[in-house]
């Protein structure tokens, strides 16, 4: 066949290709539902496969040290999930009695900031008109901003509770993903095509190498900030302090940004109280930072990544304009991803590269 022939076919191809997809598009009434369906409840399951991805090391620690594996899996699951039910049955009526208080008093802190604009104003006078009409401009937007915020985390919260029952499956199918994990292992193995067998137990496992520390240690270290946040803006005196601590909690997750997204919100309620407790939320969000870059991540995480912090802020900035918020959370483990994935493909292509040429 010759070459021209060749790009016919392709052409050819490229062609179905795009039929099939415009074609697929347009029956999306048919299988959006059915997409919709699986996804819920695929969720349940892919929950509960990530909490067997963070438990199964320590149930493997256990039972290398003679404990049966059973009774390894029942301390994890008293301490794990014994720890997340009391925490979800405590603290989530009080985020949301936060929530709730914070967005019924959006409007009073709104009017609280345009008082003190004014006051701003009014100390500058001699500044253009322009400058204070954007200033007013900017304090609006950020009420709606607050306010979509606000409702968006009411809404979520309040689908967790619906979700009642998706939640309470959780913990029964991360039981038996923890007890047959070898056996699921096995099946992969059986149902991976023999030839991409060994490739993918190599990408996995330096995926897991580099990845599962990463993981398991950076949420121990916002677990420990965000209480020690709650904690410490509790003894200040300021608002909300377990929705607040909750969000530099969440935030230390994203790396260099974290801290001043988690500390934005502290800052704007501590404003409408006084400037000493402004300082002082600084003072409590900058520490726990000190502590966690110098101490808790160093002695937890280590350097698991061994990636230069120009592509983690590259990564950071790619996924906050992809997907924002989330986008920041999911942008390192994907460049982990990423990176193994390219190391592993050009590994593979060196190889057929050295089968094909002549002996």
């Amino acid at each position: 066949m010759n070459i021209q022939m060749k790009w016919y076919y392709r052409l050819g191809f490229l062609l179905l290709l795009f039929i099939v997809i415009y074609v697929f598009i347009k029956l999306q009434a048919l299988w959006v539902p059915i997409l919709e369906i699986i996804v819920k409840l695929l969720i349940p399951f892919t929950i509960a496969a990530f909490i067997t991805y963070l438990l199964h090391p320590i149930v493997e620690g256990l039972h290398a040290r003679g404990l049966h594996r059973g009774i390894s899996i029942l301390i994890i699951y008293i301490l794990f999930f014994g720890g997340a039910g009391f925490a979800f049955y405590k603290g989530v009526p009080a985020l949301i009695h936060q929530l709730r208080d914070l967005a019924e008093n959006a409007p009073l802190f709104a009017t609280q900031y345009k008082q003190m604009v004014n006051n701003i104003m009014d100390q500058t006078s001699t500044w253009p008109a322009g400058i204070h009409e954007r200033i007013e401009d900017g304090i609006n937007d950020i009420e709606k901003w607050l306010d979509n915020v606000l409702a968006g985390a009411m809404t979520f919260l309040m689908d967790i509770i619906n979700s009642i029952l998706t939640i309470a499956v959780i913990p029964f199918i991360a039981f038996y993903m923890l007890k047959d994990f070898d056996v699921m292992k096995k099946t992969a193995w059986y149902l991976t095509p023999r030839q991409w067998r060994q490739p993918g137990t190599r990408f996995l496992h330096d995926v897991d190498k580099s990845l599962g520390s990463y993981i398991r240690g950076q949420l121990l270290v916002c677990l420990v900030i965000g209480v020690l946040s709650s904690v410490f803006f509790w003894i200040a005196g300021l608002k909300y302090s377990l929705l607040l601590g909750a969000i530099v909690g969440i935030t230390n997750v994203i790396p260099y940004f974290g801290p001043i997204i988690g500390a934005i919100p502290a800052v704007i309620i501590a404003a409408t109280m006084s400037v000493k407790m402004v300082l002082i939320s600084l003072a409590i969000v900058f520490s726990l930072q000190f502590l966690e870059g110098n101490i808790l991540s160093p002695l937890i995480v280590g350097k698991s990544l061994h990636m230069h912090p120009l592509m983690i802020m590259f990564a950071l900035l790619a996924g906050g304009e992809i997907g924002g918020i989330l986008g920041l959370i999911l942008a390192v483990p994907v460049l982990v991803v990423l990176r193994a994935a390219f190391v592993h493909a050009k590994d593979h292509i060196i190889l057929e590269r050295k089968k094909d040429e002549p002996t």
